[in-house]
C-alpha cells in the first residue's frame, strides 16, 4: 500500500488532524481489556515516531562507540596492529552474521519487543523470559557505568567534582527520553552524527599522518615491523602469547560490537518499519567495514602497541589516536577527541534508558512482570518503564566512592557477558526461525521482505563464536603469570552464565514443557496484518544530497 492510499483509507482523511495523526505514528483503539496481535492492551500501545533517518543513526550510533575511540588502545598493547585488525575483522564477522540473522527475523515482524517477543514466538517462554531479563539487566547497569564515564572524562578540563557533571548528564538523558520517542531518535541523530564526523576525521588524520603529515615524517608500516606485528601476551613466549594476544581482542571487540542490534528494539515504533529497518540492516555491513576494519588498520599503523599510555593513565590518554597524534607533534586534538568521548558516553546513557525500558516493557506484555511495566502515555512513551529505568541511573553516585565503586564495577562486568548471550540467543532463534519455515512449507524468498545470503550457515557461526568466546572471556585469571588467582574477576566474569541457565530452565519449570514451541507451531503470520498495514514505498530520492543520504542510510 502506497503513503498515498493509506491516506486516503484513514478516516477523515482532508483534515489536517487525520494526516498528522498518521504521520504522528497513531494506533487503534483496543477494546478494554482485551489483547491486540502484539499482546497490548488498552493504554499500553508504542506508536511509530522514528523516521527512517533516526533509525539509520540508532544503527551507525549502535556500532560507534568507547570501544573504537579508547577500547582499541589496550586491544593494540595486547595484540600488536595485526593481531588488533584480525581480531576486529573475525569478531566483525560475528556482528554481521548476527545482524543478518537478526534482520531476517524483525523485517519481516518488527513488532513491539523486538527479540524478546521473537524469542517467545520462535523458540518459547523460557528463552524470552531469560533474554528479556539478561537484557534488562544489562543495559540498566551499563547506564549508570556510561554516566559516571562521561563525568569522569571532564576532569580532562577541569577539577570540578565529577558528583556535579554526572548530575548534569542525568538531567539531560532523562529529560531526552522523557520527552518520548521521538525526541529520543533526534537526539540519538545528532549523537550520532557526531560520532560518525568525529571517527571519519581520524580515520582520515592517521591515514594523513601515514604518508608523511606528522613530524616523524612518512611512517608506512614501520610499528609493524618495530615492535613488530604481534605481542606476546603477559610476555608469554612462542605461538601461544601471540595467540593469546589475538584472543584478548576477540574479547575486547565483542564488547565494542555489542549495541548494534537495538535497532531491533526500535523497530516497534518506527514509521514504515518493514522499509526502514530493512534499509538499516543491508547497510550494516558498511558501517563495520569502514568504522572498525579501516579504522583499526589506520590505528596500527600510526600508532606503536608498545605506548605506555595505552594501558593506562587518563582514558583520553590511552585513546590510539591520541598517543599517534602526539607522536606527529599535533596540538589540540586530544580536546577534540575527548570531547567525542563525552559525546559518546551521553549518547550510550540515553540508548541505554531507552533499550532497558523497551526490554522491561517487553517483558511485561509478555506477561513476565507485573502489567504496570507496560503502561504507556497517549503518546505512546511507556513512561512506568522509563522511570524504572531511571532509577538505576542513580548508581551513577556509587561509582565516586573509594569502597561502593568496587561493588558497582563488579556488576558492570557481568554486562560483557550477557551482551553476548543476547547474541547466542538470536542465533539460536534464528536457526528455530528457519527450521520452522522450513518444516511449515514456507519459502523464504518469498515471504520474507529481506533474505540474507548464508544466513543459516550465519547464525551457526554466531552461536560457536558467542559460544567460545563467553566460555573463554576469563583466560586471564588462569594464567600462571597473573598468579594469584583473582577470585572476584572470575565470579563476575562467569556468574552470568549460571544465572542464564537458572531463568531459562525456571522458566521451563514454572511454564510447562508446552511453554517451549515446536517448529511445526511457530506462528508466523500473527500481526502481519497490522505490519503490512504500516507498510508504505518511500518516496523516490529528488535530488544528489537524497540520493547520497539514501546510499548511507
Amino acid at each position: 500500500m502506497s503513503y498515498e492510499d493509506k491516506k486516503d483509507a484513514l478516516p477523515g482523511y482532508g483534515n489536517d488532524k487525520a494526516v498528522a495523526t498518521l504521520e504522528a505514528g497513531s494506533v487503534d483503539e483496543i477494546p478494554a481489556g482485551e489483547l491486540n496481535a502484539f499482546g497490548q492492551m488498552q493504554g499500553e500501545q508504542l506508536t511509530h515516531q522514528l523516521k527512517p533517518r533516526h533509525l539509520a543513526m540508532i544503527s551507525i550510533g549502535g556500532v560507534i562507540g568507547t570501544g573504537l575511540f579508547v577500547g582499541t588502545g589496550g586491544a593494540l598493547a595486547h595484540a600488536g596492529p595485526l593481531g588488533l585488525w584480525l581480531g576486529y575483522m573475525l569478531m566483525g564477522s560475528v556482528c554481521y552474521s548476527m545482524m543478518m540473522c537478526l534482520g531476517e527475523m524483525i523485517s519481516y515482524l518488527p513488532i513491539p519487543g523486538g527479540p524478546i517477543k521473537l524469542a517467545e514466538r520462535f523458540v518459547g517462554k523460557p528463552l524470552s523470559f531469560a533474554l528479556g531479563f539478561n537484557y534488562a539487566y544489562n543495559w540498566l547497569i551499563v547506564l549508570p557505568a556510561e554516566l559516571s564515564a562521561a563525568a569522569l572524562l571532564v576532569e580532562y578540563w577541569t577539577d570540578v567534582n565529577a558528583g556535579v557533571f554526572i548530575a548534569i548528564f542525568l538531567v539531560a538523558v532523562v529529560s531526552i527520553n522523557l520527552l518520548g520517542t521521538r525526541a529520543y531518535g533526534e537526539a540519538e541523530f545528532w549523537f550520532a552524527s557526531i560520532k560518525v564526523i568525529t571517527i571519519v576525521g581520524l580515520i582520515i588524520l592517521s591515514i594523513c599522518i601515514d604518508l608523511g603529515a606528522g613530524k616523524e615524517g612518512r611512517i608506512g608500516f614501520r610499528y609493524w615491523k618495530n615492535p613488530g606485528p604481534f605481542v606476546q601476551y603477559s610476555e608469554i613466549a612462542g605461538s601461544w602469547g601471540r595467540f593469546l594476544g589475538f584472543f584478548s581482542v576477540l574479547i575486547q571487540s565483542a564488547f565494542s560490537y555489542i549495541g548494534t542490534e537495538i535497532v531491533a528494539i526500535a523497530a516497534g515504533e518506527a514509521r514504515n518499519p518493514r522499509k526502514s529497518v530493512t534499509s538499516a540492516i543491508k547497510k550494516v555491513w558498511i558501517r563495520i567495514v569502514f568504522f572498525y576494519v579501516v579504522g583499526t588498520f589506520c590505528i596500527g599503523l600510526v600508532c606503536p602497541s608498545n605506548a605506555p599510555t595505552l594501558t593506562k593513565g587518563a582514558k583520553v590518554n590511552r585513546s590510539p589516536f591520541v598517543v599517534a597524534i602526539r607522536v606527529a607533534g599535533i596540538k589540540g586534538l586530544p580536546s577534540v577527541i575527548n570531547a567525542a568521548l563525552i559525546t559518546s558516553a551521553v549518547s550510550a546513557a540515553s540508548s541505554d534508558i531507552y533499550t532497558s525500558s523497551r526490554a522491561i516493557y517487553s517483558l511485561s506484555i509478555a506477561g513476565q512482570l507485573p502489567r504496570i511495566f507496560a503502561r504507556t502515555t497517549k503518546r505512546g512513551l511507556p513512561y512506568v518503564s522509563v522511570l524504572f529505568s531511571v532509577l538505576f541511573s542513580f548508581l551513577s553516585f556509587l561509582d565516586l566512592g573509594s569502597g561502593s565503586s568496587v561493588v558497582f564495577n563488579w556488576f558492570a562486568s557481568m554486562t560483557a557477558v550477557c551482551g553476548l548471550s543476547s547474541w547466542f540467543c538470536i542465533g539460536v532463534m534464528h536457526v528455530q526461525f528457519t527450521r520452522g519455515l522450513k518444516a511449515q512449507g514456507l519459502d523464504k524468498k518469498s515471504l520474507l521482505p529481506f533474505v540474507a545470503t548464508g544466513s543459516t550457515f550465519m547464525s551457526w557461526w554466531v552461536i560457536f563464536w558467542t559460544s567460545i568466546v563467553i566460555l573463554f572471556s576469563g583466560f586471564d585469571v588462569f594464567l600462571a603469570a597473573n598468579a594469584p588467582f583473582d577470585v572476584s574477576t572470575f565470579v563476575t566474569t562467569y556468574i552470568p552464565i549460571p544465572v542464564f541457565l537458572i531463568m531459562f530452565f525456571g522458566a521451563w519449570i514454572y511454564y510447562g514443557k508446552d511453554s517451549v514451541v515446536s517448529v511445526q507451531n511457530i506462528d508466523f503470520f500473527t500481526g502481519i496484518k497490522e505490519i503490512e498495514a504500516d507498510t508504505y514505498e518511500e518516496p523516490a530520492p529528488k535530488n544528489l544530497w537524497e540520493k547520497t543520504w539514501k546510499v548511507i542510510c
